[in-house]
């Protein structure tokens, strides 16, 4: 039996008084007449004043109830607001959970629960760390333990809260499955508050139409045969065919709610003070708070998509495209920019740029303090909205460019300076503190990954490079080669092999030592290397042996290489210790795919050729010298 307020109970006290009065005063004397109306009227006036000490309560406790809900509600939505991959999911969620309860047929306060059930279903989420939440790829077992328990820390966070129908029970149920392989409890079929099923379906079918960090949104004719699908699995069959039926009707509200101009705020009061949960104004100033709310949100799960991409690509370009990328979601940009700073030569030079006007940045090799990106890597202090013609300018270039704004933060890692990270922008004063702090952000990251990267590639060079010459190494040589005949069998050209070794090079170390040796060997490789066009490649294969590959290149062309090459070796002498030591080189050529068709065939036929040139070369040499005549020439040719 409910219990009446304290003020009806006293005002039935009273009226019982005042009645027990009038009938004694009506039996004792006929002239109490009056005395009867006037009681009678004390009575009406009281039990007016009765009734409205009862609506005042009434009223206070609706008040005391809207305020309780309106207070949940925007801790609901304050973390709806957080949902940086699917924002506005509570309030569709909503809206396809109270569409189906009426047609459904349920009572309003029934509709009620499950429409304030659903805006707080996932409250519990708070337990639940963001990166787990953000997650792109599969939950671990461990992982999906702790999303689990949302439903009973939802439950157990709105336990204490006096709402006027059963919410708790609903968001706590809101995961079991019609099959009996959900949770919490695993619960089953009609055992599951048709809430609950009701909530369940409709979070179901937002979740496939809506993208989130572990797949893409699919369409409601592809999410409609899922649920058919999950009919009498995951979801009562029979919701399934009447939420089907009534989802052409909800349409519209699911275009309202998508649409930019919506905000999601707490609704007012309406009407007799009753209030409408999960209605929302056009505009209010509260949109700001959840705006708010929502960017710090989405700083978070920038600064985590960035920091998961950081370390999955080796190289210095791979990871900047990547970090480029994600970046554009934190600080938008036009143009962005990576120098990378050489200690010895004290510059920067721009290793790689992407935008507008990244030709003209990607030419930029700067001194430490000169231009802004000098400054920013002489200060190890970021620079807002500088003018980024002011490092085309101090390069000398009059060249013009679109951007107007650069922001440039400098990468140090380990107390060391890699060199700067700059984002440009084409509308001037574009950039403000916020962006400073978050590329300062991304710019603490990015240092030690971008240092790993040129750690990378300065080993990968050191493997494919002679640390003596500085000329690509026999692992390169094999590299390039097996590249360039396969180009020159796709297009049908010819790729030239000249083998040369050093003439009398074993005497000249015997001689002076290996210091001179090694000298001989660095002058060689500098006037092979300076001799050759930009995409052939010159190797030191071993020793005192290197091997030239000229691409597009036939016979005719390749022996004029070759003796462009032996007279340009023959012009070094090495001064030592006042005595000129004088070098020379022989040499001998294959073409593909005359001479052969791998590496194996092209090699052997010029060092045949090449022990040829030099058996040739010293027996000429021993000739001359016997008989005083003067040297043989080093254009002489050896082959036709």
């Amino acid at each position: 039996m409910t219990k009446r307020p304290f003020a009806a109970r006293a005002c039935a006290g009273g009226a019982l008084a005042a009645a027990g009065a009038a009938v004694v005063a009506s039996v004792l004397s006929a002239s109490a007449v009056w005395l009867v109306i006037w009681t009678a009227a004390a009575l009406l006036l009281a039990y007016l004043a009765c009734l409205q000490r009862v609506a005042d309560e009434r009223r206070n406790a609706r008040q005391m109830a809207e305020l309780n809900l309106a207070t949940i509600e925007a801790l609901a939505l304050a973390i709806d607001a957080k949902d940086e991959t699917s924002p506005n999911h509570i309030r569709r969620v909503q809206a396809y959970a109270t569409g189906l309860a009426r047609a459904l047929g349920m009572s309003e306060a029934e509709v009620q629960a499950i429409r304030t059930a659903t805006l707080l279903h996932d409250i519990g989420k708070l337990a639940i760390p963001d990166h787990i939440l953000a997650k792109p790829g599969p939950l671990t077992p461990e992982e999906f333990q702790k999303v689990r328990v949302h439903p009973e820390v939802g439950a157990e966070i709105l336990r204490s809260v006096p709402f006027p129908y059963p919410v708790t029970s609903i968001i706590l149920s809101h995961h079991e499955r019609w099959d009996g392989r959900g949770y919490p409890t695993g619960l089953k079929e009609h055992d599951i508050p048709l809430g609950a099923r009701v909530i369940c379906l409709a979070d179901y079918f937002e979740a496939l139409t809506s993208d989130r960090p572990y797949h893409r949104a699919i369409g409601q004719e592809a999410a409609a045969e899922v649920l058919r699908q999950e009919a009498g699995k995951a979801l009562d069959p029979r919701l399934v065919d009447l939420f089907l039926t009534v989802l052409p009707t909800l349409a519209a509200e699911i275009e309202m709610i998508n649409s930019p101009v919506a905000k999601a705020t707490p609704q007012p009061q309406t009407g007799e003070g009753r209030r409408t949960l999960g209605a929302r104004p056009a505009s209010s100033p509260s949109s700001t708070v959840f705006e708010n709310i929502a960017v710090a949100h989405r700083e978070i799960h920038a600064l985590y998509q960035v920091a998961q991409t950081m370390g999955t690509k080796l190289t210095v370009d791979d990871t900047m495209t990547l970090i480029s990328s994600k970046l554009s979601s934190l600080v938008p940009f036009s143009a962005c920019a990576l120098f990378l700073y050489s200690p010895s030569r004290e510059h920067l030079q721009c290793r790689f740029a992407t935008g507008a006007d990244s030709e003209l940045i990607q030419q930029l090799t700067l001194r430490s303090g000169q231009g802004l990106t000098g400054w920013v890597a002489r200060n190890r202090r970021p620079l807002v909205n500088a003018r980024p013609g002011t490092d085309l300018e101090a390069m000398g270039s009059k060249a013009p460019t679109v951007l107007q704004s650069a922001l440039v933060c400098p990468l140090v890692f380990n107390d060391r300076l890699i060199g700067t990270l700059g984002v440009y922008h084409t509308a001037p004063g574009f950039y403000h503190e916020d962006h400073a702090r978050l590329l300062d952000r991304v710019c603490e990251q990015a240092a030690a990954v971008i240092n790993n990267a040129i750690v990378f590639e300065q080993t990968q060079e050191d493997s494919l490079t002679d640390p003596l010459t500085g000329l690509p190494n026999t692992r390169s040589l094999f590299q390039h080669l097996a590249r360039e005949l396969a180009r020159a069998e796709r297009h049908k050209s010819e790729v030239s092999l000249l083998v040369m070794d050093l003439d009398e090079f074993k005497d000249i170390n015997d001689t002076f030592g290996h210091r001179v040796g090694d000298w001989a060997l660095r002058e060689t490789a500098r006037v092979l290397r300076g001799a050759i066009r930009p995409y052939d490649m010159c190797v030191r294969y071993a020793g005192d042996e290197f091997i030239v590959v000229l691409s597009d290149c036939g016979r005719s062309e390749a022996e004029a290489k070759r003796l462009e090459l032996q007279t340009a070796i023959g012009q070094i002498a090495l001064d030592v210790e006042g005595r000129r030591v004088p070098l020379s080189i022989s040499a001998g050529m294959a073409v593909f795919p005359h001479d052969g068709d791998n590496y194996d065939q092209l090699a052997a036929k010029a060092d045949r050729q090449m022990y040829q040139d030099k058996s040739r070369r010293k027996s000429e040499a021993s000739r001359r010298l016997t008989s005083g005549t003067p040297p043989l020439a080093r254009d002489t040719p050896l082959f036709s």
